[in-house]
């Protein structure tokens, strides 16, 4: 995982936690405002690859969401 996307990853983690938000609707969406949020403060552009970053961060979804279940405990 490069860079960018570990940061983007981190954040979205660290939104469900505090939102509370552990489905993996809420991720996409959670992945999607994170994206934009990078985007709008120019940490990523219209040359960034966007698609690639969240077919890789949708495939987290199944260890994302058993690290958010070990940290609730």
């Amino acid at each position: 995982m490069d860079e960018i996307t570990q940061e983007i990853y981190t954040l979205v983690k660290k939104k469900m936690a505090e939102q509370g938000a552990y489905d993996r609707d809420a991720y996409a969406d959670l992945i999607d405002e994170t994206i934009d949020y990078f985007n709008e403060k120019g940490k990523i552009d219209d040359e960034e690859n966007v698609e690639l970053i969240k077919d890789q961060l949708m495939a987290m979804w199944d260890e994302t969401a058993g690290d958010m279940a070990q940290e609730e405990l």
